[in-house]
């Protein structure tokens, strides 16, 4: 699941929560909205710690040391 796939279930789940006044027989529409969001958020968490991970730069290689013999006879 994408970045917009975790931002599509924050927005559904606030509109299920806060837009639509729907009363089923056994289903909680506002705790299914909740459930969603919390999903999307912890899948956004997930999403952005792992692309920042993954974008990391390797620090630089230490600079190569160069012996230099002089030998005189």
């Amino acid at each position: 699941m994408g970045i917009g796939g975790c931002i599509g279930l924050i927005a559904i789940g606030a509109i299920l929560t806060f837009a639509v006044d729907l009363e089923l027989s056994g289903i909680n529409v506002d705790l299914i909205g909740l459930i969603m969001m919390a999903v999307g958020m912890i899948g956004l968490t997930v999403y952005v710690t792992i692309f920042k991970r993954r974008r990391m730069q390797p620090p630089p290689p230490a600079a190569p040391v160069i012996e230099d013999h002089n030998y005189y006879h």
